[in-house]
């Protein structure tokens, strides 16, 4: 599988296990620095390897995983070597930088760490000379992938911020094509406490000239993407407006989209993705991929985008790992993600009830993420993942069953009890399902447990 990594240098594992060490003892994901700078000076004593191949620039709040998958896929079927940077990881970091399709080799990995490291320390020297914090996690591994992608090379890169956008480390790529999926309320304590604050840092990725292609968003939000655009004199694509998703209709696997295009209308073109979320930002991915093609101008080969949604995965994303019974994973960590989710399993299954295997981080609104997953649920199995932001279990229990009702919140201390526990309860009855939800770290732990050889 494409989505896979098909490493036949397993010496290399352990030194990639080793690199990953590396990058953990560094600031975390969480506590992002908000600055460009030592980023910038890295990549300027590596020779800047950000500006070997045009850029596609992803932010939003929901759905920049997929879309920038789906955008990569199609501009991988039109014949270019793609560079694909997501986060975060489910299993391994390897599947954060995708080159033309496969997840990075352990070997190219391993190569390209010890080819930075000694830039990488002498900017850690200089920082600290500064009295501020080293390269944090998410800089050293962005200036990694893009050497990764120098090296490869890619003739694109389709990268997808970690948070926000203005002084996320990624920005120091100029972006040909900024893409905004939906922008809602997440990493307030970050990113800002309104829908307008939150638009505007990440309106931080549009540069001078760009095509920004945006998903539908609250006014407040286009507001902040509207301004940001004309101060750089960039062009600006609207869901709605410019392009739109026409219709979908549930398929065996996924669904049958049409979209109208910014140069074109593409008819019952086949995404093997479920809910009409993933159907809107195909519609975005298709705009984003016409403008930084023809500049929105030249409608896209029907052939070669069939091709390429037709190629598009998203792991973790409403992804089946598990039959008799059913287990299904989502990584829906907010409630406007939590609320697609909900409307994709109404629209896309058939099962008459539902078991919620649950665990979610302390920095997210579980509250609201119960409430909109609860009009699916039969019950909720609350847990925890291994992270140490997750929140405790006896605390979630009591959000959950404040919104549900105590017969049917199940508490369990970890994962593997709270999987066992729903899928001897599904497989009790016709019809009935589990899904795994609430944390992205969760997802990682299901989809390792399920490739380890199955369920205990």
């Amino acid at each position: 599988m494409s989505d896979e990594i098909l490493d036949d240098d397993f010496e290399y594992d352990a030194e990639a296990e080793e690199v990953y060490a590396e990058l953990l003892t560094r600031i975390g994901e969480a506590a992002p620095q908000p600055r460009l700078e030592p980023t910038r000076r890295a990549v300027e004593l590596l020779g800047d390897p950000q500006r070997s191949a045009p850029v596609i620039h992803i932010t939003g709040t929901n759905g920049k995983t997929s879309t920038g998958r789906m955008i990569e896929a199609i501009l991988r079927a039109t014949g270019l070597r793609t560079g694909l940077l997501t986060s975060p990881h489910l299993v391994t970091v390897n599947e954060r930088i995708v080159v033309d399709g496969v997840p990075v080799s352990n070997e190219a990995l391993v190569r390209n760490w010890r080819d930075i490291a000694p830039y990488l320390a002498m900017v850690d020297a200089e920082l600290a000379a500064d009295g501020e914090e080293q390269l944090t996690y998410f800089e050293a591994l962005t200036v990694l992938a893009f050497a990764i992608f120098a090296d490869a090379p890619v003739d694109v890169l389709v990268l997808e911020v970690g948070m926000g956008g203005e002084w996320d480390s990624t920005n120091v790529a100029d972006g040909q094509v900024a893409v905004f999926t939906p922008i809602a309320l997440d990493h307030q304590s970050r990113l800002g406490n309104t829908v307008a604050e939150i638009a505007k840092t990440k309106g931080g990725i549009i540069k001078p000239a760009a095509s920004v292609v945006t998903a539908i968003q609250p006014l407040e939000a286009l507001d902040e993407l509207r301004a940001a655009a004309a101060i750089d004199e960039a062009t600006m694509a609207i869901e709605l407006v410019d392009f739109a998703l026409e219709s979908s209709a549930v398929a065996v696997g996924g669904q049958l989209i049409t979209v109208r295009g910014r140069a074109g209308t593409y008819r019952d073109l086949f995404l093997p993705l479920y809910g009409d979320h993933q159907g809107q930002n195909a519609a975005v991915a298709i705009a984003a991929v016409e403008s930084f093609l023809g500049n929105g101008s030249l409608a896209l080969d029907p052939d070669v985008l069939a091709e390429g949604l037709a190629l598009a995965t998203s792991p973790g994303r409403l992804q089946l790992i598990g039959v008799e019974p059913t287990v299904l994973v989502d990584a829906a960590h907010n409630p406007h993600g939590a609320r697609a989710l909900a409307a994709a399993m109404q629209e896309y299954f058939d099962f008459d009830e539902l078991a919620i295997v649950v665990a979610v981080l302390g920095d997210k609104d579980a509250h609201g993420i119960i409430a909109e997953l609860a009009p699916v649920a039969t019950r909720f199995h609350v847990t925890r993942s291994q992270s140490d932001r997750a929140i405790p279990v006896h605390d979630l229990v009591e959000i959950v069953a404040a919104v549900v009702g105590e017969d049917a919140t199940l508490e369990f201390d970890d994962f593997a009890s709270a999987i066992e526990g729903a899928r001897e309860w599904a497989s009790e009855g016709e019809k009935r399902a589990v899904l795994v939800t609430g944390s992205i770290t969760l997802i990682g732990e299901a989809i390792a447990m399920a490739q380890a050889g199955g369920w205990k």
